[in-house]
């Protein structure tokens, strides 16, 4: 790849829609990078809910919801890609600082420095017997660019980059998580409005 610099890995960062994006399904979303090299990326959106909670669609799957700190959590729409697939972000089992080791789940993404995603359904039964992560958040479809396309997007300046915040993915109100993480860059919404010099 040639170019007068490396090319940044976002990988375990926020991707913030500038607020002038014209894509309806992107509008407003902050989307966590699970994965980002020379060949695409892939992330989920974290701050859109789909209309199902965590209990109901535990019930859909016949799995059992004994965890009252979840039961109300909203099911989130993670992209257009796959959207009957459920993905599950949640804390690393083992902790940042082990990132070599295997994770317990049959299909886990370990993001480097940041979180896991696990795509296998063991997780989810994990959970349904009062176990598995601490923290989860349970999407359904995920957001992919194909090779190039994210870099194209960055320099049309469709989206803002920050390194992201694990505590804004699991603790932060849902309405509230886009303008938080425009607060990670010490911004907020009216200042970065693309509506100027329009009559």
């Amino acid at each position: 790849m040639s170019g007068d610099s490396a090319p940044t890995n976002l990988t375990n960062h926020f991707l913030i829609a500038m607020p002038g994006m014209e894509d309806a399904f992107f509008a407003k979303s902050v989307v966590y990078l699970v994965d980002h090299n020379d060949q695409g990326a892939m992330g989920l959106m974290i701050n859109k809910a789909v209309d199902i909670s965590m209990e109901a669609l535990f019930v859909k799957i016949d799995l059992a919801m004994p965890r009252h700190d979840l039961t109300a959590s909203p099911v989130l729409q993670g992209g257009p890609v796959h959207q009957d697939r459920g993905f599950v972000l949640h804390d690393p089992v083992f902790g940042c600082s082990e990132p070599e080791q295997a994770s317990p789940y049959q299909s886990t993404i370990r993001v480097p420095g940041g979180l896991d995603m696990t795509t296998s359904r063991d997780v989810l039964e994990a959970i349904s017997t009062g176990g598995g992560p601490k923290r989860v958040l349970v999407s359904l479809g995920y957001a992919a660019w194909g090779e190039g396309q994210l870099e194209s997007e960055l320099k049309e300046n469709a989206w803002l980059t920050v390194e992201a915040d694990a505590g804004l993915i699991f603790d932060a109100p849902m309405d509230e998580r886009y303008d938080r993480a425009l607060g990670l860059l010490g911004l907020q919404a009216w200042m970065i409005s693309t509506q100027a010099g329009h009559a």
